[in-house]
């Protein structure tokens, strides 16, 4: 029986992971998915969120993803994002300066924004807010 899973991390940007994996965590649209080797195979829709990748050795790695599409296979996981970033790369200003302005849009009844782009530009920065958080935590 198979302990790990080949994992791909891709978006329009180029590739931001690929290997193997004990298990991995992704936000679908429905509620997150844990995906172990040997899993059904899948086609899904993601919302923005956080993609985590528990390695064999036991320590896991973080991907934010603005959204996107989930591939599973018995031996393969390929998430199709949106746009894909590492965690520890995330931009706490300007995820704050996005969330500014979708709120600043919402909030604008004379703004020409589509209310639903604005929604999920604050859904967006919110995830990439509470991500920065919790890796302070982790790290102190």
């Amino acid at each position: 029986m198979a302990s790990t899973i080949n994992v791909d991390i891709v978006s329009a940007e180029g590739q931001i992971f690929s290997g193997e994996a004990a298990m991995v965590f992704v936000p679908a649209t429905q509620g997150e998915i844990g995906v172990a080797p040997r899993h059904a195979p899948l086609l899904t829709l993601l919302k923005a969120g956080e993609v985590r990748v528990k390695l064999p050795a036991g320590d896991e790695q973080s991907f934010y993803v603005g959204g996107g599409a989930l591939e599973i296979q018995p031996t393969r996981v390929t998430v199709l994002a949106d746009t894909a970033l590492r965690a520890h790369d995330l931009d706490e200003a300007q995820a704050m300066k996005a969330r500014q302005q979708a709120e600043e849009a919402l909030s604008d009844r004379n703004s020409t924004i589509d209310i639903a782009e604005a929604q999920a530009e604050l859904a967006r920065a919110m995830v990439q807010l509470r991500m920065i958080e919790k890796l302070r935590k982790v790290r102190s």
